[in-house]
């Protein structure tokens, strides 16, 4: 049991920064100013009823846990065991600040999605929230977290921008058919070449019939889209061979290009 007092919380919350999750420890919030408000128990109001209620000998992989209001979440739903994954020194810092001042047993590692070999084991539960588009190499990020430690359910959330339709797609088209193309419908990844909003590693926004398309791709089954730029899927079968690797020869035995 821990016997920080609300000024000493407060104290090391303000020595850490500005703070991207909003969280109440113990009276002190971390982030009363966002600018998204009480973010991202927001967002995760509008899907929380998606996930299971009991989580209790389930593990669960938080990657991106930026300061753990998701990693928290999962262990109050019982979790056995949550592990939460960032590369930024400081997120995991207000990450480990709030599991010890929440009295919950979380584990936290600097790690990057590219890196998810190295842990050697699958968990039960992946998230993957908020991280898809500050990616330089978001597919590869799918098919490792697939490869790699998904073993049954994904909950993926990407900011999404162009058009909410998803318009059927052939399974191939000849060389000499485009239009297709501009179809506001069709799978779309639009690439951010400086910043937006005022961030340079915002460097990919999907439109809707992408993420789904990529994850598919991936082999993730989607079960439910909850909210808007979330997904519930399930690890499935990959629709073709390779995924994370380029293939030894293409199977008309010529290649590409």
């Amino acid at each position: 049991m821990n016997d920080l007092s609300q000024d000493r919380i407060r104290a090391r919350v303000e020595a850490l920064g500005d703070w991207f999750h909003n969280m109440d420890l113990k009276g002190v919030p971390t982030a009363p100013n966002h600018f998204l408000h009480d973010y991202p128990r927001n967002k995760f109001s509008r899907f929380s009823h998606a996930l299971p209620d009991d989580l209790g000998g389930k593990s669960v992989l938080d990657i991106g846990c930026n300061a753990g209001f998701y990693s928290l979440e999962m262990k109050r739903r019982g979790a056995d065991r949550v592990l939460g994954l960032d590369s930024d020194d400081r997120y995991l810092a207000q990450a480990r600040l709030a599991a010890e001042v929440l009295e919950a047993d979380i584990e936290f590692r600097k790690l990057s999605v590219y890196d998810l070999g190295a842990l050697g084991e699958r968990f039960d539960l992946v998230l993957f929230m908020g991280v898809f588009y500050h990616l330089r190499h978001p597919l590869l990020a799918l098919d490792l977290i697939y490869d790699n430690v998904a073993r049954d359910l994904l909950v993926f959330q990407t900011m999404q921008r162009g058009s909410e339709e998803v318009h059927p797609v052939q399974a191939d088209y000849d060389f000499f058919q485009a239009e297709h193309f501009d179809e506001p419908g069709y799978p779309k990844m639009h690439f951010i070449e400086h910043e937006y909003s005022g961030d340079w590693t915002n460097w990919w926004t999907p439109n809707a019939a992408c993420s789904q398309a990529m994850l598919r791709s991936a082999g993730f089954e989607i079960l439910e889209r909850p909210e808007a730029e979330v997904y519930i899927c399930r690890r499935g079968v990959r629709p073709k061979d390779d995924g994370a690797v380029y293939p030894a020869s293409p199977k008309n035995g010529a290649r590409p290009g």
